[in-house]
């Protein structure tokens, strides 16, 4: 069999604690950990089958390799990929749906009990021997925030923003969302429609964000509609970094106009120019690490290895 198979950048999926032997099964499979633009065209020359994380497809990279027929795109979002060109040329693109739906849920959560407990911080105070020298037996390094009854606010009711929404509500939290689903669906999941983004940033605790990325929505979280939140509020991004103004949150942040925010994804990735955001105070920031668990990276695989399969049985699976 000399079909061809190539991974241009399995690194952050596979790091090596999985195994890519399914997709061997296809062909003669190649896999790099990672591939620099000038690098692509060498090793895509002779693919049938190209699977990418964050290398980008685009037209002229489609024009200078013939025998490319199937493009995996290794994540949900496919905008490394010229679609319009891959339909034009008759390659087949595919994406990974709802892989990561209860690590980035978990991820949020993560990042608001980091926030309302502080958990890592007196944990640090204990191992440096602020306990043994208390003249009390308990103390605190920062407020203790009860989650019972405060409102979360939800933009964007996909599968994430729901189980957020689950997870919200096991807390006891009373939750609110900008969503385009009808309100009589909410309802049915005890979930309040917000009439606008206006309401649901002056009325929210904690405001956490699941909507893509789209003209609309870039710096939805601006100068404005900081202004309208609680000084007291928390904010969670766990979706794409130019949801925010950086600049805009870190400034609140430092004036004391919004309380925390727990960020996975920033403008920028990685970081190589900085970021406001790193050195704002009461600032978490993650890696982009929430779709990373063990679990899901399995399912990541699994599931391109399927959307392959399908494709060279004829079939249509997770097709864009």
């Amino acid at each position: 069999m000399n079909r061809r198979l190539v991974i241009l950048d399995g690194y952050t999926a596979n790091p090596g604690d999985l195994s890519w032997d399914g997709l061997k099964a296809f062909g003669e499979l190649k896999v790099y950990e990672r591939t620099k633009p000038e690098e692509l065209l060498e090793r895509a020359k002779d693919a049938e089958v190209l699977l990418t994380n964050k290398v980008i497809i685009d037209a002229k990279a489609m024009a200078a390799l013939p025998h490319l027929r199937y493009i995996g795109v290794l994540a949900t979002g496919y905008n490394v990929v010229d679609i319009e060109e891959a339909h034009r040329r008759g390659i087949a693109v595919t994406n990974i749906p709802a892989y990561s739906t209860m690590s980035v849920a978990q991820m949020v959560m993560a990042h608001l009990l980091n926030i309302t407990n502080q958990v890592a911080l007196h944990a640090k105070a204990v191992r440096e021997g602020a306990w043994q020298n208390c003249k009390d037996f308990s103390f605190t390094k920062a407020p203790l925030i009860e989650l019972d009854g405060l409102t979360f606010g939800i933009v964007g009711l996909g599968n994430i923003g729901k189980q957020v929404a689950r997870m919200a509500q096991a807390f006891g939290m009373k939750v609110m969302a900008v969503s385009s689903k009808p309100e009589e669906e909410l309802r049915h999941l005890n979930i309040r429609k917000a009439t606008g983004y206006e309401r649901l940033f002056s009325e929210s605790d904690v405001v956490s964000l699941h909507c893509p990325l789209t003209a609309e929505t870039h710096h939805l979280v601006n100068r404005e509609r900081l202004a309208l939140m609680k000084p007291s509020a928390i904010l969670i991004n766990t979706g794409r970094g130019p949801l925010l103004d950086e600049q805009a949150v870190a400034e609140a942040l430092a004036a004391g106009k919004l309380y925390a925010a727990g960020v996975d994804v920033l403008t920028e990735e990685p970081p190589r120019h900085g970021s406001p955001l790193i050195s704002a105070p009461n600032c978490f920031i993650t890696p982009h690490i929430a779709w990373a668990s063990l679990a899901a990276r399995r399912r990541l695989i699994d599931i391109a290895t399927s959307n392959v399969a399908a494709f060279l049985q004829g079939k249509e699976l997770n097709r864009i």
